[in-house]
């Protein structure tokens, strides 16, 4: 596997402003990843403000990652038909936009709007950015490429800790939504000059619609249940109606997709080793961080008693071992391979999740995440290596747009199981919660590692 990573070739020259459209998609996607988590620390201060019961509040980051998650492959499939910079510039309008609505939100109905009106923007912007870095960079400069890509993007889950707690202590909630516009702004005018123009569609474009209906459907009703189950439990009969109808609608998108004349999804990338591999890590790698980010949060706050600043700043060794992990995945990847790397950084993530669960305090929580941070950051990097590694330039999108998918799902399950597990703690109600929680998050990492110790492909000269 990662000889065949590094040994693409190209009969092209490479673009010499390659390094410069990174940074500056890497920008943008990081904007994008800080929504998830800027708003976990303005929770509290949110659902005080506008009056919104946790469901609610949940439904905040959820809603986001949901319709960013769920529009992803029509995203995805656009970039492929359309051209990768009009997704990026629209996507970014379009984003700068709704982050002024969200910011200007007197009421739960009018945040929710603005927050899926993001996800929506995000949907478009991401597997385009991503599908430009998967096809202007080759062999090594691509694995090199995607581990900063992924630095950028794990690390931008906890730096959005960190800013959310500077913008709610300081000029108010709203801010972490208004700061969106003017560099959303910025970028959209530096980049119509930075990308280069991409080909006209052949013959007509295009877009299955239903099908991106029916895959959204789908994870919201899975979303729903698990939130529900927070308060009304597991065990009822309305809980196991939605998770039927979650799984229903996942088979009409499947039957939709071998009989839409475009779909969104080739199924058969789902056949390929390396592609379930990685979308498995990544859906993952979110859950466990969005989950951390959740409960910590909540628990710094509510039960330590910790401001929005000082909870913030708890967050940024956190943050340095995202990155930290991310980096030095994308370093060693092509000499160790992706297996290696996968087990150790689940195993890792499970050992930080269980201090926590463990040990109660303040110090033990953030010591605890901040290694757990180290492991997940580096699943980043080879969840993105291993599904995206072999792709055709003309799959890009797609194969994109499928990674970026459940790295959003990913998101909105870490929310609705951490905020289902914990929901008496979350309401204010004994601790119990937070240590369910990360001991949920310790399982399923261990439960991981295994499945990646069997799945996952190996170092070198495995077929895949």
């Amino acid at each position: 596997m990662s000889e065949s990573m590094t040994t693409t070739t190209s009969t092209r020259s490479p673009d010499p402003r390659r390094w410069r459209i990174l940074g500056l998609v890497g920008i943008a996607q990081l904007m994008l990843i800080l929504d998830v988590t800027v708003v976990a620390i303005a929770l509290p201060h949110m659902g005080a403000d506008l009056d919104l019961p946790r469901e609610t509040l949940t439904w905040v980051v959820s809603g986001y990652t949901l319709a960013f998650g769920g529009l992803l492959l029509l995203g995805g499939r656009a970039a492929d038909l359309f051209g990768a910079r009009r997704l990026v510039l629209a996507g970014l309008l379009l984003f700068a936009a709704a982050s002024l609505t969200a910011g200007l939100a007197t009421t739960g109905p009018m945040l929710l709007t603005g927050r899926v009106a993001q996800g929506m923007a995000a949907a478009l912007l991401s597997p385009a950015a991503l599908s430009l870095i998967v096809t202007i960079f080759d062999g090594d400069e691509r694995n090199r490429a995607l581990g900063i890509w992924s630095a950028l993007g794990g690390s931008g889950a906890a730096l959005g800790v960190l800013l959310g707690g500077l913008l709610t202590a300081g000029p108010g909630w709203a801010w972490i939504f208004y700061i969106n516009v003017p560099v959303g702004l910025a970028l959209l005018f530096t980049l119509r000059s930075y990308l280069p123009a991409g080909a006209a569609p052949a013959g007509r474009a295009t877009l299955d619609f239903p099908g991106a209906a029916l895959v959204t459907a789908a994870t919201a009703a899975l979303i729903y249940a698990l939130i529900r189950a927070g308060d009304h439990g597991w065990a009822t009969w309305t809980t196991a109606a939605l998770l039927l109808a979650s799984a229903l609608l996942y088979a009409a998108f499947a039957a939709r997709q071998r009989l839409a004349a475009s779909p969104l999804m080739n199924l058969r990338l789902l056949t390929r080793r390396p592609v379930v591999v990685g979308i498995l890590l990544i859906l993952v790698a979110t859950a466990l961080m969005i989950m951390m980010f959740f409960l910590g949060t909540f628990a710094l706050q509510e039960h330590h008693g910790y401001g929005a600043l000082t909870t913030g700043l708890l967050f940024l060794p956190v943050a340095l071992s995202t990155m930290l992990g991310a980096n030095l995945a994308g370093r060693v990847i092509g000499r160790t391979g992706p297996r290696t790397l996968a087990v150790t950084g689940l195993t890792v993530a499970a050992a930080g999740l269980a201090v926590p669960a463990i040990w109660n305090g303040a110090a033990a929580m953030v010591a605890g995440m901040t290694v757990a941070a180290a492991g997940t950051g580096s699943l980043f990097v080879v969840a993105s290596a291993t599904a995206l590694g072999q792709v055709a330039a003309h799959e890009a999108g797609l194969a994109s747009g499928i990674v970026s998918t459940f790295h959003e799902f990913g998101a909105s399950l870490g929310a609705a199981v951490a905020s289902s597990v914990a929901a008496a703690s979350i309401a204010g109600t004994g601790t119990g919660g937070f240590s369910r929680g990360f001991t949920t998050g310790a399982i399923v990492a261990v439960v991981a590692a295994l499945a990646a110790l069997v799945g996952t492909p190996g170092s070198r000269g495995d077929k895949v």
